[in-house]
């Protein structure tokens, strides 16, 4: 019965993820015999590897384990002994196979047997990972923000379309099943004529400590951890969330997780570049610590058809303004809906609640890592997505990384202290040649991009 019950539920997952069939040749892996018996012996099973192996992996391991009828984790990766090994194991204890396990990506992109990689690195690494994939001859389920700046953004879609490999941004709400609905009804005209998108997202992050030029702790590959960025010495603070506050490495918060909600707005509202970026931010708390960028933002994007996107970020000061921690409202001529990741409301212009509809699962929304049912659906997609059986591939790298760009234009927006003006076709900065300085970024030598 009980074996019965975990089948049902695998079938059920399986419908609400629009899953097809096909099938899938595998091998090459050098894995056990044993282990090896257990990949053919399962239709349509796919060799992933994990490039990353802390939070976001983390967080991917509530999902996966319920996948693998359709995937086999074939092997980990992490610039950390300690991380990779405790990686090993918990991939054992939740889909009992133990994965190969490598440092170097590079290893893993060389084997023939990896059909596809989950790239979970810090964002420094995002996109040229992905280049690296695409040209090994692999698919990538991309963690976002898609790139570090916004030429990769550019590179991702030209490198995409040359080597016809499928990238899925991992803006996992993309396959939401309350938020597909609710969108799809915005478009068909629930609430009128949609104008604005508010993006929001607020978090009690507290002081980062100064940091310490120190020597890296001895599990830890700093050159390969600094891979295709410039080298620097190391600091006590960056090996772990922190190196997100740090240009070398991060994006900021608004990498960090504007992303997910600017891509709800962008996607409601139907909007591709905007025509202007108006920013005001700064860093507000701790204001001595070592939080290298701004923890507060309110950032306007004004497209040409009237319509707008606000994002209002703090990091640091967790008052619910919007009564949540994180989502998108979605203002209409006759109403309004408010989206998050565990369902939405709609109202009318009266505010009184004429819908609602609550996600089954819960998924987190503030806390590291962001674990949820979203990530299964998503990851099924772009699963879906290799083998042809996909009605739609939810994330596509063209829609992926026009929602970073608008991450990337309120950066250096910021950095440079003045308000941008963009080609609405393109994305690209019109009016000040000090930020399209920041539109690339300089590589540590042999670590160019080339396409």
């Amino acid at each position: 019965m009980k074996s019965e019950k975990k089948h049902n539920s695998r079938r059920d997952f399986i419908k609400k993820a629009g899953l097809g069939a096909a099938s899938l040749t595998l091998g090459g892996l050098g894995l056990s015999a044993s282990s090896y018996a257990r990949i053919r012996g399962a239709n349509e099973r796919m060799n992933i590897a994990i490039l990353g192996c802390y939070r976001r992996f983390n967080a991917l391991m509530e999902s996966l384990p319920k996948l693998s009828d359709d995937l086999n984790i074939a092997f980990v990766c992490d610039v950390d002994q300690k991380r990779l090994s405790e990686a090993q194991a918990k991939v054992k204890e939740k889909m009992g196979m133990m994965p190969g396990a490598e440092e170097d990506l590079r290893k893993i992109l060389e084997n023939k047997g990896v059909d596809a990689i989950i790239n979970a690195t810090p964002d420094h690494w995002h996109a040229p990972a992905t280049f690296m994939a695409l040209q090994a001859g692999k698919h990538v389920y991309l963690e976002k923000p898609c790139s570090h700046n916004p030429r990769e953004g550019e590179l991702l879609v030209d490198f995409q379309k040359k080597y016809n490999k499928v990238i899925q941004m991992g803006s996992q709400q993309r396959s939401a099943l309350e938020t597909r609905e609710i969108v799809d009804e915005i478009h068909k005209g629930l609430i009128g004529d949609p104008y604005l998108g508010v993006a929001f997202y607020v978090n009690s992050r507290g002081r980062v400590p100064n940091p310490r030029q120190v020597p890296p702790p001895p599990t830890l590959n700093w050159e390969l951890f600094q891979g295709p960025a410039p080298r620097e010495p190391y600091m006590d603070i960056y090996f772990d969330y922190n190196w997100h506050w740090f240009w070398q490495y991060g994006t900021g918060e608004t990498g960090n997780n504007a992303v997910h909600e600017l891509d709800v707005c962008r996607w409601a509202l139907q909007l591709d570049y905007p025509k202007q970026v108006i920013v005001n931010a700064a860093k507000q708390h701790f204001r001595d610590d070592g939080w290298q960028m701004y923890d507060t933002m309110d950032a306007d994007f004004i497209f040409g058809n009237g319509k707008t996107i606000k994002w209002d970020g703090k990091s640091r000061t967790n008052y619910y303004t919007y009564g949540m921690d994180r989502g998108s409202i979605i203002y209409g001529s006759t109403g309004t809906a408010v989206v998050n990741r565990n369902g939405y409301k709609v109202f009318d212009l009266q505010g009184q609640l004429t819908r609602e509809r609550k996600a089954d699962e819960v998924a987190q929304t503030t806390q590291p890592g962001g674990a949820g049912g979203m990530d299964g659906l998503h990851i099924m997609n772009f699963i879906n997505t290799i083998r042809g059986t996909a009605v739609l591939q939810h994330q596509p790298i063209t829609e992926g990384a026009k929602s970073t760009l608008l991450g990337h234009l309120a950066n250096i927006s910021y950095r440079v202290n003045a308000p941008l003006s963009m080609d609405e076709s393109n994305g690209r900065i019109l009016n000040n040649p000090e930020a399209m300085k920041l539109w690339d970024r300089q590589y540590e030598k042999g670590w160019e991009p080339k396409i």
